[in-house]
């Protein structure tokens, strides 16, 4: 994932619209994390009714304001506008901590053609290691909302340790790598002795 913006100058959407422009600050921010390609133009009515919900889905996830442990997300707005004018418009929509190209850089044509992307707003979800979890993310990020986040961790096998139980500090074997995500999911052991118990008699029950 790293690889596709290495080389590559990514601005953030605050007033003082820092480049980052390093391989240690692109692996900073980038690495590890599933990535958001947000496609769209302000002269896009669809675009312009869809930053609110993408706004108030983003802070949730990833605004400290919102949310103790911020997650591992990134979120890169791709403008095909036809003016830098239209551009920064649009951006002063968009929440502070989203990330975005320069106008005047031709690669923004490059990942639209790169990800086939014809409609806008299109939202191309992206593992930590730069394979697509989702081509079109928009609909799924209206009708749930933050649950997306959730599915999109699971697929991607990414651990957040902030999540971990607090047991699992009084263990220090390690576990493989899916296992904290499976705790998030409150399978302790007592439940996996009740299942086996209950096998053992013939008489499960899954729900």
């Amino acid at each position: 994932m790293v690889d596709l913006f290495l080389n590559r100058v990514l601005i953030e959407n605050n007033w003082d619209q820092d480049e980052l422009n390093t391989e240690r600050e692109i692996m900073g921010i980038l690495e590890n994390r599933i990535v958001m390609l947000f496609f769209a133009s302000a002269e896009c009515e669809k675009c312009l009714k869809f930053v609110p919900v993408l706004n108030d889905f983003f802070k949730r996830v990833k605004d400290p304001a919102y949310i103790e442990y911020p997650k591992l997300l990134a979120l890169i707005y791709i403008s095909l506008d036809q003016s830098e004018e239209k551009q920064e418009k649009f951006l002063k929509e968009l929440h502070k901590k989203v990330l975005f190209l320069a106008f005047e850089d031709p690669y923004r044509k490059e990942l639209q053609t790169m990800f086939k992307v014809k409609d806008v707003p299109t939202i191309v979800v992206l593992r930590p290691d730069g394979s697509v979890l989702s081509p079109n993310a928009v609909r799924d990020i209206c009708r749930f909302g933050c649950d997306c986040f959730q599915n999109w961790q699971e697929s991607a096998e990414l651990v957040e340790r902030s999540f971990m139980l607090n047991e699992e500090f009084d263990n220090l074997n390690l576990r493989s790598a899916t296992d904290p995500v499976r705790r998030v999911k409150y399978k302790t052991e007592d439940d996996k002795r009740k299942k086996r118990w209950w096998k053992h008699l013939g008489e499960i029950f899954l729900f």
